[in-house]
């Protein structure tokens, strides 16, 4: 029998709740965005590595990665290759606005339905490129899916899951993409093998999560939550009832009615969200956006390949090496889904902010001592800057990771929520590409230094975590409101936002 949830909103009322398998399988059926954007991120850094890929596209740096004499950390430095990897990300930055509308007018499922066809688009013109401009088109078309899929699909797994689980349900879309990165890494490892043409079956596998989340998204129920606010008042009732697995429903019914009369009564909202009251959690969800990226996360994950050649390890050996460090990335994610609802989201980031700390400064260290222009690490130093590289993956895994996505998906009202969400998904779409158009380029010019650079930024990053980030582990979605009030430094954004209403409705009143 399936466990019972009591959510208990703020206004003592309570709301029953089953954890039902078909509120699974719609998470699943959701989450597969996340494989589809996280076997994009794998596959781009391994393929890059590819000398059949190099020889067709790049063929300069393919003659640069052979050059005996080429300085190591500079082998990879093209301005045209990194833009194969971040012209995704500039195209996800800006068509996510495109997709917060698409969220609020037509539907979290509609949305994510869209994105899988984006994507797909994509993925034949990457697998059948035969020029730089079919490549890049290719990304672009990627970089709109990705940029849809990543509103919609927390958007919809924060809507329909019981409040006391929704930190570890929502974290499937993370897990997910950890998968996706693993999947990719075995893909690139088996097809590195086949000539001339392996990469172009590494890009066109990208379609098989594509096609899954289609197909889901025509069996999964729409959110509540979104029907109900496009004035399908019925079918969101019965499809709360199915998705809680009770009848009892009539609490979280109307209080999800109260927040949807509240959000149509905004005809502007991301204009609503320049008001002071939502400026908490706008901060919040972009610098937890920022932070995400510059912890070093992606420069690692989308060149793992090239990082470990650099350091001189043979293709082959590379390519394994990232397959481990994606499987790391899968079963720490584990962790989060397991932890997030029972130890909250700021233990998580902390301990991670720690571990990751002494990971980048070890690695760094490493490669300053060790690794000049001209030379390859010995074997036995190579292994541990690997296993450096998968601690710091571990604790990445199971906090800034996933808890960067869950944070801002629950934070804000439902009258700013797809808006404010989507500059969140912007703000990560931006330093995920400003760091995938510059890392090896940094790479080159700072050396080892790079990991220090982001190790200054990870110490800020947990002093932002310990004074200004609020728990939410626990809080009904509707009813978060009440962290900003009870916040020592966000409260007064609050008290002052509640001052002004009341000032403008006696205005009105005298009027």
């Amino acid at each position: 029998m399936p466990a019972i949830v009591m959510d208990k909103p703020g206004s003592g009322a309570q709301f029953e709740a089953k954890f039902t398998f078909y509120v699974f399988l719609c998470c699943i059926m959701a989450a597969f965005g996340g494989l589809m954007f996280g076997y994009d991120i794998g596959i781009s850094g391994g393929v890059t590595s590819m000398d059949d890929f190099l020889i067709k596209f790049f063929p300069k740096v393919y003659l640069r990665k052979h050059e005996a004499r080429e300085n190591n950390y500079c082998k990879y430095d093209n301005q045209y290759l990194q833009l194969f990897t971040s012209s995704l990300y500039m195209a996800a930055l800006i068509f996510t606005f495109f997709a917060s509308y698409a969220c609020k007018k037509y539907g979290r499922r509609p949305t994510m339905r869209a994105a899988s066809l984006f994507f797909l688009a994509g993925v034949i013109l990457n697998a059948a490129a035969m020029n730089l401009t079919m490549l890049i088109i290719g990304r672009i078309l990627l970089g709109i899916g990705v940029g849809f899929a990543n509103n919609a699909v927390p958007l919809f797994l924060s809507e329909i899951a019981p409040a006391r689980i929704r930190g570890g349900l929502n974290i499937l879309f993370q897990l997910l993409i950890t998968v996706g990165i693993l999947v990719a890494n075995l893909v690139n490892y088996w097809t590195s093998g086949i000539h001339p043409s392996g990469w172009r079956i590494s890009l066109g596998l990208a379609g098989v999560p594509a096609i899954l989340l289609c197909v889901g998204s025509l069996f999964i129920a729409e959110t509540p939550t979104s029907l109900i606010q496009r004035g399908h008042l019925e079918e969101g009732k019965a499809t709360l009832r199915k998705i809680r697995g009770t009848p009892n429903v009539d609490a979280e019914y109307n209080e999800i009615c109260r927040a949807c009369e509240a959000a149509n009564l905004v005809k502007h909202p991301f204009r609503k969200l320049a008001n002071r009251r939502n400026r908490p959690p706008l901060v919040i969800a972009i610098v937890l956006q920022v932070f995400q990226q510059f912890t070093g996360i992606n420069a690692i994950m989308f060149y793992a390949p090239v990082l470990f050649q650099t350091i001189g390890f043979k293709n082959d050996a590379s390519l394994l090496s990232s397959v481990i460090t994606g499987l790391v990335n899968v079963l720490c994610t584990m962790v989060s889904v397991l932890y997030v609802d029972k130890v909250g989201r700021r233990v998580l980031l902390l301990e991670a902010a720690v571990q990751m700390l002494i990971s980048q400064v070890g690695i760094g260290t490493i490669l300053l001592i060790n690794l000049k222009s001209a030379n390859t690490l010995h074997h036995t130093v190579a292994v541990v800057v690997v296993i450096l590289v998968c601690t710091f993956v571990s604790c990445f895994a199971w906090s800034w990771g996933p808890l960067g996505w869950l944070i801002p998906s629950e934070t804000f009202p439902l009258e700013t929520r797809a808006a404010g969400y989507s500059f969140a998904v912007s703000s990560n779409m931006l330093f995920t590409f400003i760091i995938a158009q510059a890392f090896l380029s940094m790479l080159c010019h700072m050396r080892a230094g790079i990991f220090y650079f982001f190790s200054g930024w990870i110490v800020v990053m947990g002093l932002f975590v310990v004074f200004f980030l609020p728990e939410t582990k626990g809080i009904p979605i509707d009813e978060i409101d009440r962290i900003w009030r009870q916040h020592w430094y966000w409260k007064r954004y609050m008290d002052n936002a509640d001052a002004e209403l009341k000032v403008q409705k006696e205005q009105a009143a005298t009027v």
